[in-house]
């Protein structure tokens, strides 16, 4: 991380001011101010632009939710001292998604007081089909706040897994992410920037990614950096019967704890893609790696992306070879049935580095019931496919995210800590 310029020699006093003003703004929110951020959430204002996704309900938005344009995800270190405090950091942030998601005129505090908003999005802040999804990490669950008998039966740390490019990476783990999703990059930023400001004095952000979700060219699901459509085969998020069996955990059933119901596990991976040695493959053996046509994004036996691969006619793998990406992650057989995965990714490009190649690739974000079951399952698999030559995945962690806020009165979190 690089580290901020030092002030103006001259600017000593200043900088004192603003840091014990940035304390002292903090601590109002994060300490004191929860019913004042939800009485500045609920005063009425210009309405503002936008789509507005609703906040609450029994699982957070941002899951089944269609992927906006522009996302981060944010991971944060809990500093909050002791379980009362780390109560206290919930309420705030939920009351500050409540606010930003719904959109509306910040509080005016006066010209001689901190301003209530940046102004990055104009005097009224809009809803932009904003979503803001939170995520807890196993290191939560350490003495710090006595949740160990009350962490999800199956969050851990994320292993290393075969293929992967971890040794020395900044951007792993957590104790709580935060996916904020949004219809416009600057909804987002400001997002991540409101929620910083309010929460300071319970979290500290540790590492981010920022992705964008690429516009179907022509028709169909997006295209990732290696130019093939990105999550076609996607579970139907429609069909009840299929989120309960793949994507909602089960409070109180499989070992989970009871405040659990309504929740899912998320997979966060970095996946950078070689690029400039991919754009130098063949178009068949492009194709033949992932089993499906580059132009239409059909599999290698169909003719249309929506078409569904008959595994079962080409036991010997003529058609789309045994080792094709997408046969290997989803073999369609039913003793694989339940361990599809609900996969949200987006497309990422940071730049150039220091050799000179493109820094671009994957933020691959996944939701499902069971992190073993389902996507450790799909990435043992995977391991030693063709495609490992041209893909680093080289970051990310595993999270929980937590059930919905069920009204005005809860907060996220408040089971897990009642």
């Amino acid at each position: 991380m690089t580290a901020a310029p030092p002030p103006p020699a001259h600017g000593l006093g200043r900088r004192t001011f603003l840091r014990g003003a940035a304390l002292g703004t903090a601590a109002g929110a994060g300490v004191l101010g929860t019913e004042a951020v939800r009485a500045a959430a609920a005063a009425p204002g210009s309405s503002p632009e936008g789509r507005r996704i609703p906040f609450q309900g029994a699982h957070q938005a941002g899951i089944t939710t269609p992927p906006q344009a522009a996302v981060s995800f944010a991971s944060f270190d809990v500093t909050a001292t002791d379980r009362a405090g780390l109560e206290q950091l919930l309420r705030t942030l939920t009351a500050r998604i409540r606010f930003l998601t719904a959109g509306g005129t910040p509080p005016d505090p006066g010209v001689a007081e901190v301003p209530a908003d940046s102004a990055t999005l104009g005097p009224v802040v809009p809803a932009d089909g904003l979503t803001v999804t939170v995520a807890v990490g196993a290191s939560l669950f350490d003495a710090r706040y006595g949740l160990a008998a009350r962490r999800p039966a199956r969050l851990k740390q994320m292993p290393v897994f075969p293929n992967d490019h971890l040794a020395g990476s900044t951007e792993l783990h957590g104790d709580l992410s935060l996916q904020i999703c949004a219809d416009s990059r600057d909804t987002v930023m400001h997002a991540l920037r409101d929620i910083a400001k309010h929460t300071r004095t319970g979290m500290q952000l540790n590492w981010k990614a920022d992705g964008f979700h690429a516009a179907p060219r022509p028709t169909g699901a997006q295209r990732n950096q290696l130019g093939f459509k990105d999550g076609i085969a996607n579970p139907d998020t429609a069909d009840p019967a299929v989120t309960a069996a793949l994507l909602w955990t089960r409070g109180g059933r499989q070992g989970e704890p009871a405040w659990t119901e309504g929740g899912s596990y998320q997979v966060l991976r970095i996946i950078r893609m070689l690029v400039e040695f991919w754009d130098r493959v063949s178009l068949h053996e492009q194709e033949t790696m992932i089993g499906r046509r580059r132009d239409t994004g059909a599999p290698l036996d169909g003719t249309a992306e929506t078409d569904i691969p008959d595994y079962a006619a080409d036991p010997q793998g003529i058609a789309v070879p045994l080792s094709a990406h997408i046969r290997l992650a989803n073999p369609r057989d039913r003793a694989t049935k339940d361990q599809q995965i609900l996969r949200r990714g987006y497309n990422y490009d940071r730049g150039v580095d220091s050799n000179g190649n493109l820094d671009v690739g994957l933020l691959f974000c996944s939701y499902q019931q069971d992190v073993e079951r389902q996507f450790e399952a799909v990435q043992a698999r995977l391991a030693d496919e063709p495609l490992v030559d041209y893909i680093q995945p080289t970051g990310g962690g595993y999270f929980f995210a937590l059930p919905g806020a069920a009204d005005g009165g809860d907060y996220l979190g408040s089971g897990l800590l009642g």
